[in-house]
């Protein structure tokens, strides 16, 4: 095989070199910066260009790195090695592994949407592919992003109206940059947790357009930026940090929302369906243009999708990883 599925992670023997490990190993190929693909403790990594400058922010600055363009094939050991988009996250990538003519691909999380930040998913040609199942069941259809835009505005709009701090809870990287790019500023300021603000600073080094925004330090609050919109982690909402806006109406951002429980379990005002992760129709549109026969499906609902491909002829297997995918819940992912 190609690639193995070790304790450490997805090991490929060719090129001793794992891909996303969540174990310390000598040599690691990152997807991307979130902290369930990018962790600490690696001897050596290697991303693309404009995935690590927020891997640096988030692991240090003292870690080796290598870095690589998209389609630049490297020969480590006995594999060819290349990174191509994933429209994930800025600098987000799928792995393209080639041994003795034998093409897999670890897809680590993609989306096949061009949301206008994140390079555009690029399909890999390959014999075997990698993929996640975050939200790999039919009722998860995302809507276009015009109208997510409106509905975001309207929200905020009526907040202001009420006389209301509309606080949304986003992820510090991707899904912020990403809601910030679809707010209208003219309806207000725009502030952001320092978590999300950090993470914007690391991404505008790197020459990516976004709105101003205003970081909430001490003396920002309600009365300081009337009419505003506060972008912060999931983790900051319902904490005293929030007491500082008055009287707020909550949001989330994100694909669970098209599961009405979820929000009410929230006891959030408005849910956005917004995710970073490909839905049904992305996930097997992205499949079936790799050209793979046989798949692995990772995080997420596995069971169902991998019952799924075998039912229209794939060679379709689980893979148990400790990739965490999309999860309001998930402490690490609002650290930057």
């Amino acid at each position: 095989m190609v690639l193995e599925f070790t304790p450490s992670g997805i090991y490929c023997p060719a090129a001793d070199a794992y891909i996303d490990p969540w174990r310390p190993v000598p040599r690691a190929l990152i997807t991307h910066g979130h902290s369930d693909h990018a962790r600490p403790g690696m001897g050596a990594y290697m991303a693309t260009k404009a995935a690590a400058p927020v891997i640096h922010h988030r692991l240090g600055g003292d870690i080796r790195m290598e870095t690589t363009d998209y389609g630049v094939t490297h020969r480590i050991g006995d594999a060819d090695i290349s990174f191509h988009p994933a429209g994930h996250v800025p600098g987000s990538a799928q792995i393209r592994v080639e041994v003795d003519g034998e093409v897999w691909v670890a897809s680590g999380d993609y989306k096949v949407i061009d949301d206008g930040l994140s390079e555009p998913f690029e399909p890999v040609k390959c014999h075997t592919f990698i993929t996640e199942s975050t939200f790999g069941l039919p009722i998860y259809d995302w809507p276009d992003q015009d109208v997510l835009a409106r509905d975001l505005n309207d929200w905020w709009r009526g907040c202001v109206a009420e006389g209301k701090r509309a606080v949304l809870g986003v992820y510090a990287l991707g899904k912020a940059q990403r809601i910030l790019r679809l707010l209208d500023p003219s309806i207000g300021p725009i502030l952001t947790h320092g978590a999300v603000e950090a993470t914007n600073s690391v991404l505008r080094a790197q020459g990516l357009a976004l709105p101003d925004t205003v970081q909430v330090v001490d003396g920002i609050d309600a009365k300081s930026h009337p009419d505003a919109i506060v972008l912060a982690p999931p983790s900051a909402l319902g904490t005293p940090w929030m007491k500082r806006f008055g009287a707020v109406s909550t949001g989330f951002a994100s694909g669970w929302m098209r599961l009405r429980g979820v929000r009410r379990r929230r006891a959030a005002d408005r849910g956005f369906v917004v995710s970073d992760h490909a839905d049904w129709k992305g996930l097997n549109w992205a499949i079936e243009q790799t050209g793979a026969e046989r798949v692995f499906v990772t995080h997420g609902y596995t069971a169902q999708f991998s019952q799924w491909l075998r039912e229209q002829g794939y060679d379709a297997g689980i893979v148990q990883t400790e990739f965490g995918g999309e999860d309001l819940d998930e402490a690490e992912e609002n650290a930057a």
